[in-house]
């Protein structure tokens, strides 16, 4: 792992990179961390298009010792109501040990000649920890075909706080192996909190 000052300036460079209102990202995120060290960063610009517009939306993620902080900002267009353009910028701090879950997807290319430390063609990285659970319910059944019961209903509950995808073809191989790199550094500080059995 990089030392604290080298990531933190690390952090700060891959925000201005993103070329998007690095001014206003860069205080948002700094006044999130404040004084804690940087163990670990992701920065995802995502470009949408929606009708005749084009909107950019930036998520940065940063690991800090005891937190796992989210900022995401937003543009909006001008409109009726303000015809100058305006941006949303939130923060979000967790602490460390309320991550439920980690979950890596990796997309590789043939993958019958792959070989190990070849970076995948795209991630996604599911990050929950209770914020946002969706709940998929249907009707419950039993294995009887004739059978007119209410058996009641059956589902799932999911924890799905946070999904980013990340790809090589659209983000480019450093942004691919940053996620990496910040997936595997969020679940071993997950792991290094977790609350043993019994307490």
């Amino acid at each position: 792992m990089a030392k604290t000052g080298t990531t933190t300036q690390g952090l700060r460079a891959a925000i201005e990179r993103s070329g998007y209102y690095p001014a206003l990202v860069a205080e948002a995120v700094e006044a999130a961390v404040g004084g804690e060290a940087v163990a670990s960063y992701l920065v995802h610009q995502e470009t949408t298009f929606d009708a005749n517009e084009v909107r950019r939306h930036v998520t940065v993620l940063v690991l800090t010792p005891t937190r796992f902080i989210v900022s995401h900002t937003d543009e909006q267009a001008a409109d009726s109501g303000s015809p100058t353009p305006l941006a949303t910028t939130s923060t979000e701090s967790v602490k460390t040990g309320r991550i439920s879950s980690v979950v890596l997807s990796r997309v590789v290319a043939n993958p019958e000649s792959y070989t190990p430390g070849t970076l995948p063609r795209e991630v996604v990285l599911t990050i929950g920890w209770g914020a946002v659970s969706r709940i998929d319910l249907e009707p419950a059944a039993c294995g009887d075909p004739d059978c007119e019961a209410d058996h009641g209903y059956t589902g799932s509950s999911t924890a799905d706080d946070l999904s980013l995808r990340v790809s090589e073809a659209g983000d480019g191989p450093d942004t691919v192996r940053q996620a990496l790199d910040f997936a595997q550094a969020l679940s071993e500080a997950t792991a290094a909190t977790a609350t043993p059995a019994g307490r």
